[in-house]
């Protein structure tokens, strides 16, 4: 494995940097501690430029290289989640119901290492844009600061980012060209019967019934509508109705996610959720409500922006340790809006055995940090050369 000597002689302090934001797990847009100490790191390591504020906590600094080029994007995201912390560390999260279950801590540490070394080098021509994102887990920060005009205000040609991953080889880099992972769409249905007796079902309209019927039928789009080529994931995850034995309600609801890597098998998804839940409970003599709303869009990586990214990967893990043509994921990240607007690609890289992702024993492997710092690093170098 060929870290980057001077990155690994950073593991020490690194492991300080993502410990101490271990402790401090902030939700969604508001990581004010969190981005405040990454400014200070970006300040203390002498970057060019800093601007905060996007997304509301998200940052984008930036490190000149030596001479002219274009600039690359670095991506990390900052934000934790909504779950109590079981591990029992020592640097466990401080914030009640809070946690870093996710690694976004160990994600920011990697930008930050790659930050450090980037501005005391500046082996490569160009500029690279260091972005800190909020709010991957909730509404879509990278979303957010594309719409907020990262892309074009700091001229970025293209993007990269990492998330580790739980249980695969620790600094082995794991990608593919193309959809690598899925669309997230949620669907929510609201039956309206009529109340009545359970003795007495004849005087009512009974929405259970429906509901019953509405999620069988659901299940048939993937077996009768779909091309049996494509993929498409559709769960029913929640149906909540009545109140007591004795009583037909007046209302129930479905809720549910779809997963897609392809557009129009997304169009026919919704359609056909639509015409089901209206025909179905029409057949009830139920009447229904149904909304449909887009979440992430895939995460389809580049050709040009993987081979480039498995040179790097195999130069700093070794050839072994790459896979760049892996089965995609049904999981979806918001980087997806990134790559919509520039090419490049995302990679998962492994962190061991280890506690599933969003799981409250979770805790990100400090000894891959400088692996995924000199992936960054070195990307930038192979990527813009000083004198190309």
């Amino acid at each position: 494995m060929a870290i980057v000597n001077r990155i690994a002689a950073y593991a020490p302090e690194m492991a300080e940097w993502r410990q101490h934001l271990h402790t401090i797990p902030e939700l969604g847009r508001e990581c004010h501690k969190t981005a405040a100490f990454v400014e200070a790191k970006l300040r203390e390591f002498g970057v060019d430029e800093i601007q905060t504020g996007f997304a509301t906590t998200g940052i984008v600094a930036i490190v000149n290289g030596k001479g002219e080029g274009p600039t690359i994007g670095l991506r990390a995201d900052m934000d934790g989640l909504p779950i109590d912390e079981a591990t029992g560390l020592e640097y466990a999260s401080t914030h009640e119901g809070r946690m870093h279950a996710c690694g976004h801590d160990g994600h920011t540490t990697m930008l930050l290492g790659a930050a450090k070394y980037l501005a005391e080098t500046r082996n490569f021509s160009g500029r690279v844009a260091l972005i800190f994102q909020p709010d991957e887990e909730a509404t879509g920060g990278a979303e957010a600061m594309v719409n907020e005009g990262i892309m074009d205000t700091f001229d970025i040609a293209q993007v990269y980012g990492i998330h580790n991953a739980p249980d695969l080889p620790a600094g082995g880099f794991f990608t593919t060209p193309g959809p690598l992972m899925a669309a997230a769409d949620v669907f929510h249905i609201t039956i309206k019967g009529r109340g009545g007796h359970g003795a007495n079902p004849q005087d009512s309209v009974d929405p259970v019934v429906a509901a019953c019927s509405i999620t069988q039928a659901i299940q048939t789009i993937i077996s009768r509508n779909l091309d049996t080529a494509k993929q498409l994931v559709i769960s029913v995850t929640q149906i909540h109705t009545g109140s007591t034995d004795n009583v037909i309600p007046e209302t129930a609801y479905i809720n549910g996610t779809v997963r897609t890597f392809d557009a129009e098998v997304r169009d026919l998804a919704e359609r056909r959720l639509s015409e089901i839940v209206a025909g179905q409970a029409a057949s009830f003599g139920c009447e229904a409500d149904f909304e449909f709303e887009r979440g992430y869009p895939p995460t389809v990586n580049s050709p040009a922006g993987v081979v480039l990214a498995a040179e790097v990967a195999r130069d700093v893990a070794g050839d072994d340790a790459v896979q760049d043509n892996v089965d995609q994921v049904m999981g979806s990240e918001d980087f997806s809006y990134m790559l919509e607007k520039r090419p490049g690609a995302y990679l998962f890289m492994g962190q061991g055995e280890s506690a599933g992702l969003h799981h409250p024993e979770y805790n990100f492997n400090d000894d891959v940090a400088p692996v995924g710092a000199s992936f960054f690093a070195r990307l930038v170098e192979t990527a813009q050369p000083v004198g190309k």
